[in-house]
C-alpha cells in the first residue's frame, strides 16, 4: 500500500497545465465505427457513432455516443451501460502531433505521444460517397494495411483516429482484413439559418458540452503526463481497482463497491486491438 501511494503521489505531482492555440471549428463529420475487437466473436463486432471536429490546423476526435449519453439527450444509446470511448484525441497538422485526453480518476490527462508520418500511397481509384467525390489512398499503418477514401474538396489533412494527412478529409477507410472500419454517417451544417426548429434545439443542447464550442481547444484545467508514467498507474489501477480506490480516496476496502453491465454484452476481451504489432516483412 505505501508503495501505491508513493506511485500515485509522485503521478499526480508531477502533472502540469498543457496550453494549444485555440482552432476554429470549420465542419463536423459523423462516422459509423466498427470494430472486431474479439476474433472469437466476429458477428459481435464493438460499434459506436464517433465524432470529428475540423479546424484549419486542429481537429478534435471523440465518441458522440457518450457526449450523448452525457447530455442525456433521448436519442443516446438507450443500453444501460453500452460500452463507449472514453479517449479524446487532438491532432495539430502542422505540428504533426497527436495528443490523447484520458478521464482517469475523476480527472483528465493530456498525454502528447510522437506522431508518425503516415506513408500514404494515392490511387486513381474514384468513389462518390454521399454526393462527396472521393479518391482512394492506401497505407500500412500501425500492424494494419489500411484503405481510405478522401475527399480533395474538402482540404482539411484530418480523419477518424489516427488516419491523417491525406490531400483532402478522409471520407471512409478500413483495413484489408474489414476488422476496423469507419463509416460516414454525414457532415454537420454548422449554419443556423439552414436548420430547422429539432436540429436548432439539438445544437443549443450540444453547445453545454465541452467538445461543441466554436474552436477547438484543449482542456485548460487537464493536465500533462506521459504515456510511461499513465500506463504504469493505469496498470496497477486494472490489477486492483478496489485496492486502487481504497489507497487514492482513504475509503475501506469494504466499503467500496464497483458495478458491471447487467446487459449480457460484454466487449471486455480485447483480442485484435487497432494497433497492432508491426510486421518487418510487409
Amino acid at each position: 500500500m505505501r508503495c501505491l501511494m508513493t506511485i500515485l503521489f509522485a503521478f499526480f505531482m508531477a502533472i502540469i497545465a498543457y496550453a494549444q492555440p485555440a482552432d476554429k471549428v470549420l465542419a463536423r463529420v459523423k462516422y459509423n465505427f466498427s470494430h472486431v475487437r474479439d476474433t472469437n466473436s466476429r458477428n459481435n463486432p464493438y460499434t459506436e457513432t464517433m465524432i470529428l471536429m475540423i479546424g484549419k490546423n486542429a481537429s478534435a476526435y471523440t465518441s458522440l455516443d457518450r457526449l450523448e449519453r452525457e447530455l442525456d439527450l433521448p436519442k443516446a444509446p438507450s443500453a444501460p451501460f453500452k460500452p463507449v470511448n472514453l479517449l479524446d484525441q487532438y491532432f495539430f497538422a502542422k505540428e504533426n502531433k497527436l495528443i490523447t485526453r484520458h478521464r482517469f480518476s475523476d480527472a483528465y490527462y493530456l498525454i502528447e505521444e510522437p506522431q508518425e508520418k503516415i506513408k500514404w500511397t494515392l490511387k486513381k481509384d474514384t468513389l462518390n460517397i454521399n454526393g462527396i467525390s472521393c479518391k482512394q489512398a492506401t497505407t500500412s499503418f500501425k500492424g494494419r494495411k489500411w484503405t481510405a477514401w478522401y475527399a480533395p474538396d474538402l482540404p482539411f489533412q484530418s480523419g477518424p483516429w489516427k488516419l491523417n494527412s491525406l490531400p483532402g478529409l478522409i471520407i471512409q477507410a478500413q483495413d484489408e482484413q474489414k476488422e476496423v472500419i469507419f463509416e460516414f454517417a454525414g457532415i454537420d451544417d454548422l449554419k443556423s439559418e439552414n436548420l430547422d426548429n429539432e436540429q436548432l434545439a439539438l445544437e443549443k443542447a450540444y453547445q453545454k458540452t465541452f467538445f461543441f464550442k466554436p474552436e477547438i481547444t484543449l482542456q485548460t484545467d487537464a493536465k500533462k503526463t506521459t504515456r510511461a508514467e499513465f500506463d504504469k498507474v493505469y496498470q496497477i489501477y486494472l490489477k486492483d481497482p478496489i485496492g486502487f480506490a481504497a489507497a487514492q480516496t482513504g475509503t475501506p476496502r469494504n466499503r467500496i463497491f464497483m458495478g458491471r453491465s447487467t446487459t449480457g454484452v460484454s466487449h471486455d476481451i480485447t483480442n485484435n486491438p487497432i494497433e497492432l504489432q508491426e510486421k518487418n516483412n510487409r
